[in-house]
């Protein structure tokens, strides 16, 4: 008996990107090379712009959360379908054929991984950043970058937490390296440089060497939000 395909739910948490989402939709309308994906979850935090019109334009379905991307991730896994959740940033781009490559690797038995990385920037600097995404270890990772898991692990680990308003992806990737094998799939998620070029790419960088080392050295999540306030948030 042949093995059933299982289904993909895409779960893109946005709070006013009316710029970003027709681009993010329309990309996965056209790097998408199977009928495996099931739905696409807008989960939206609240936006005031025309953010979830544009998005109801493209046949998403458009999910109302708390402000917050671990809640409004959580709450799109919660609603999916699928049997993989596949988690993209707005102003991330997944590859041709992302599906078919994240099927091939949840075939090989292999229940979460994510994409290497490359700006939309030929700034060498950021270039040498998304080079070290092929590396395969936590510290390397980061939302941007996209995360396909299967649901089931999701729900076992609990989903995002919570309490994190910022490095929710990283916290929740590193409870996934330490319970199972995680994969890097040797293509790009392209993703955009619009924070490093609002802040500057050094400066943004050091502040989010500090974060990392932050929480490496144990500390919590208001701690490290509130060095992300005083330090990035716009």
């Amino acid at each position: 008996m042949q093995k059933e395909v299982p289904n993909i739910s895409i779960i893109i948490p946005v709070l006013n990107e009316e710029d970003y989402i027709q681009r993010v939709l329309a990309k996965i309308l056209e790097n998408t090379c199977t009928d495996q994906i099931m739905e696409i979850l807008i989960v939206d935090g609240g936006s005031t712009d025309r953010t979830v019109f544009f998005a109801q334009k493209f046949g998403a379905r458009v999910l109302s959360s708390e402000k917050g991307r671990a809640n409004q991730m959580n709450w799109g896994a919660k609603n999916a379908s699928g049997d993989i959740l596949y988690f993209l940033h707005v102003d991330s781009l997944p590859p041709p054929g992302f599906d078919t490559q994240v099927l091939k690797v949840v075939e090989e038995g292999i229940r979460t991984g994510c994409f290497r990385l490359k700006f939309d920037s030929p700034s060498p600097f950021l270039g040498f950043f998304a080079w070290c995404t092929k590396i395969n270890r936590p510290i390397c990772r980061g939302g941007d970058q996209s995360l396909f898991v299967d649901k089931e692990l999701f729900e076992t680990l609990g989903g995002f937490d919570e309490n994190y308003k910022v490095y929710e992806d990283n916290e929740f990737i590193g409870r996934l390296y330490k319970k199972t094998p995680f994969k890097v799939i040797n293509d790009y998620v392209e993703t955009s440089a619009r924070r490093y070029m609002e802040k500057g790419m050094v400066r943004l960088q050091y502040h989010f060497a500090m974060i990392h080392l932050k929480y490496y050295l144990g500390k919590g999540p208001e701690n490290i939000y509130d060095y992300y306030r005083k330090n990035i948030a716009l």
